[in-house]
């Protein structure tokens, strides 16, 4: 099958209009004059189907229940991530052109632009796929895709266990810290688990009780009977209509939440959070960016910082609001595991730093640190 049928058939379904059924690519086919075998149309009406419905070849990687990622570096250059590292897959696309505009499809379906003014996107498709895509010449050589799959359900945490995520002990604390409704703070590098983490640690709270998320992109998928969710929204071509993740924060405030939540604190909306959880708005929690627990403090004073708040007031809020922090990594095999819980603790100088709890070596055996009679005493007053 020639490329230039193939795009005249695609130009005649676009005119047309409609669901580009196989019925409809086939008569597309017709319509171009050239007898074609039963092969051959199968051939053309599956290549067509591809590219004009779902994601495309890409389609059976996102499908796949143990896939987490998929990136496209080049037409022949697709890598897959099952959560053991990255893999490279068997998908091939035709050409740029092929990758082009599958990338500006998805963007299109998520409501975004992407073309030469606009070279990069960042959304959530319809299904929940958090969808990145950079168009040369940003991208050298070809568009780059990053679709990062959002399971249509959370992990229960004895499948977090089986999966060595957490060891038993760790879940025990954890558990612990959710019905003591301590606030705290997931950390860890992009891909290590947060959100995966934070969903399932959500879906342990009281049934009774009412979780306000506040996110950047809807990834977080609680099972809970009682969870309202809110979305950012980025500014329509006009720069007008934008909707900020710190609006999003003072929204969920009047919303009488049991439980507030931001998917990722990641600016101004700091300040807003640390007020909430300062304010009797017990059981608050997110996710941040840091390479350890212990530049966890360091991380929400450069946010605090940007955002206009001096560094004393920022460790004062901080230190009257987060109890804990819990630390994701992922290892050289590509296996995500929490490494650490640290205590927050206030110094004599007045700024706060956190104090290993419980940490877990390479192996998994976990062992109780300095900060474990603090975090086991908050644990126990909150559960009274």
């Amino acid at each position: 099958m020639t490329t230039p049928l193939l795009d005249a058939v695609r130009l005649h379904l676009a005119e047309q209009g409609g669901e580009p059924t196989p019925a409809r690519v086939a008569a597309a086919l017709r319509a171009q004059g050239r007898p074609l075998g039963d092969t051959e149309a199968l051939d053309a009406v599956t290549a067509l189907r591809s590219e004009l419905v779902g994601a495309g070849p890409l389609e059976p990687l996102l499908r796949d229940p143990e896939v987490t990622d998929v990136l496209v570096n080049a037409p022949d250059e697709v890598w897959v991530d099952r959560g053991h590292g990255l893999e490279r897959g068997a998908v091939r696309f035709a050409d740029v052109a092929a990758v082009r505009r599958l990338a500006q499809r998805l963007a299109t379906s998520a409501g975004r632009r992407l073309d030469d003014a606009r070279p990069w996107v960042d959304a959530r498709l319809p299904d929940g796929t958090r969808l990145h895509a950079v168009l040369p010449p940003v991208a050298v050589g070809s568009p780059c895709l990053s679709l990062r799959v959002v399971r249509a359900r959370a992990f229960t945490l004895p499948e977090l266990v089986a999966a060595g995520t957490v060891d038993p002990e760790t879940a025990a604390l954890l558990k612990a810290m959710l019905d003591a409704r301590l606030s705290f703070m997931v950390s860890g590098g992009t891909g290590s688990g947060k959100t995966t983490l934070l969903s399932c640690l959500l879906g342990l709270a009281d049934p009774a009780a009412r979780i306000v998320l506040a996110e950047d992109s809807a990834e977080l998928r609680p099972d809970h009977p009682h969870v309202v969710r809110l979305e950012t929204r980025p500014a329509n071509q006009e720069g007008a209509g934008q909707v900020s993740l710190r609006d999003l924060v003072r929204q969920a405030l009047r919303m009488r939440p049991d439980r507030l939540v931001v998917g990722e604190v990641r600016g101004a909306e700091v300040l807003d959070l640390l007020s909430a959880l300062n304010t009797g708005h017990e059981g608050g929690c997110g996710t941040v960016h840091a390479n350890a627990a212990h530049d966890v403090p360091a991380r929400l004073e450069a946010l605090g910082s940007a955002a206009g708040l001096d560094r004393a007031a920022l460790h004062s809020q901080l230190g009257a609001a987060l109890s804990s922090v819990v630390h994701l990594v992922r290892d050289a095999s590509g296996r995500r595991r929490v490494a650490a819980v640290h205590v927050l603790d206030r110094g004599p100088d007045g700024l706060v730093r956190t104090v290993p709890a419980l940490v877990r070596d390479g192996r998994g055996a976990a062992e109780r640190g300095p900060g474990w009679p603090r975090l086991s005493a908050l644990c126990s007053a909150g559960a009274s």
